[in-house]
């Protein structure tokens, strides 16, 4: 947890906008993808100098992978790129900061190759414990509590647990993520589009309207960080 309650211990980024801001640009969509890409690593050091320690970032929605196959590629193509870096220097030692990585969504729905580096990387940090990043790949909010359901009807049938058992804190242990973030930063677009309905009840929300995801900088950051700390949560009370 942050040592400063101003600071969110959790933060979920929806990162909309990198195709928009392709387009004002004459370019085609994917080049959105790879400077938002660059943006989200320069995001990650951002948090880490502001003492949050857990970020859920959302790279692609269960719609994003039913666009257009060249931009789907080239969307993957960043992941592995991505992962390929990340093992090098897990591999070499570069990394100085214990983060454990968890890739959460409908993984089924990536490529072998893909999957099988992402499982890798969640196998090698699974007991680091310094940070969390959390990335939404082929996620979606109702797909993520229909799984909860799933799997909770198996157990019962099983005689696992009994339906009697089942409440909120029970039903949010069978989720894929528990972990509730205090923001959630939302680039140009003013709505949560089933970003963690179930885990986000409580979470600040900030909407970045007039900003496209490739354009967020570390001052506009700065700027969330500021409006949370003004804020009194009141968590339904």
């Amino acid at each position: 947890m942050s040592d400063n309650p101003k600071i969110p211990r959790h933060i979920a980024v929806i990162p909309d906008g990198n195709r928009r801001y392709a387009k004002q640009r004459n370019k085609v969509p994917w080049e959105g993808h790879r400077v938002g890409a660059r943006v989200f690593e320069k995001f990650i050091d951002w948090c880490k100098e502001a003492g949050v320690k857990e970020i859920s970032f959302w790279a692609a929605s269960t719609e994003n992978l039913e666009r257009e196959k060249k931009e789907v590629d080239f969307l993957l193509k960043l992941f592995g790129n991505m992962c390929n870096r990340f093992l090098k220097d897990l591999k070499n030692d570069k990394i100085k900061d214990k983060v454990r990585i968890r890739f959460i969504g409908d993984l089924n729905r990536l490529p072998e190759s893909l999957r099988e580096k992402l499982n890798k990387i969640m196998e090698l940090t699974k007991d680091y414990d310094d940070y969390k990043l959390n990335m939404l790949i082929g996620y979606g909010g109702r797909w993520e509590i229909t799984e909860a359901a799933k799997k909770i009807a198996k157990d019962v049938k099983e005689d696992k647990i009994k339906p009697e058992d089942i409440n909120q804190d029970l039903f949010q242990k069978y989720l894929y993520l528990e972990s509730e973030p205090d923001l959630i930063i939302r680039t140009s677009e003013q709505r949560l589009s089933g970003l963690l309905p179930w885990q986000g009840i409580y979470s600040e929300i900030i909407f970045l309207k007039d900003k496209h995801w490739p354009e967020f900088t570390k001052e506009d950051f700065k700027k969330c960080l500021e409006e949370y700390a003004k804020r009194n949560r009141r968590f339904g009370y």
